[in-house]
């Protein structure tokens, strides 16, 4: 089984930087982690449905809901957006660790029928998960909420978004590159960068470019009540993506 995971424990993000941070609220206890996960591997470079960018938490519209976000595909140029659909071969997932052991308590599965402007969601959960760990399955269960990509979605005190959507990760990536020349990619211009071994940080907010502005990522995006996410558990959640075929 391939699988790409990305973890993120927290409860409320940050303001965008240029890496993003992510701070964990909960119970007055507070920390901070990295949430940036963009092609970290050749396999998923060269297979972008399996690749997960970034992992959000935020408060919902009312005290009581929490918004969940997980995207990927990243980057997606305008001119590939008319074609750019989830992979119905993969089993998408946010999964929700509440009792602080690190082991998923509950999961939301996204699956997807079809290609194209015809394809279809099919969102699950938040349930216990059918398995635990990098092994895993579609919970037999009947779908918490399901219809076409790329419209808002609502049923049982869920709404749903799955589709395209500007990325708003804010990333100098050729500096990363400078800065981790082995990190580059093996192929297209960012492939072409000379290695540049001063390179010790960003460049300073007046010259770094956001190289994803104007790009486009396949964005999972759902509020729910949080006690959907707590239930069985505690207040505090930490959550993380996984997408597995």
């Amino acid at each position: 089984m391939s699988h790409d995971s990305q973890e993120l424990d927290s409860y409320r993000p940050r303001r965008r930087r240029r890496w993003t941070y992510v701070l964990i609220a909960s119970l007055g206890v507070a920390g901070i982690a990295f949430a940036s996960d963009h092609q970290d591997t050749p396999e998923v470079e060269l297979s972008p449905r399996m690749d997960i960018n970034d992992v959000y938490a935020f408060p919902g519209s009312t005290p009581d809901r929490t918004v969940l976000v997980l995207t990927t595909s990243s980057p997606i140029t305008p001119a590939q957006g008319a074609s750019a659909t989830f992979d119905p071969n993969l089993l998408y997932q946010l999964k929700i660790d509440n009792t602080g052991d690190a082991i998923e308590d509950r999961v939301i599965q996204f699956t997807f029928r079809g290609t194209g402007t015809d394809q279809t969601v099919e969102m699950r959960g938040p349930v216990a998960p059918p398995m635990i760990g990098t092994r895993t399955s579609v919970a037999d269960v009947q779908p918490t909420i399901s219809g076409s990509t790329n419209a808002p979605l609502q049923a049982n005190g869920v709404q749903l978004f799955a589709g395209l959507r500007d990325d708003p990760f804010f990333l100098d990536l050729e500096q990363v590159f400078r800065i981790l020349p082995d990190r580059r990619p093996v192929t297209g211009a960012l492939s072409q960068l000379p290695d540049a071994p001063s390179a010790s940080g960003f460049r300073p907010a007046g010259q770094a470019v956001d190289y994803l502005r104007g790009l486009n990522t396949l964005a999972f995006v759902v509020e729910l009540p949080t006690t959907m996410l707590t239930q069985g558990g505690t207040p505090k959640f930490g959550v993380w993506g996984t997408i597995s075929r």
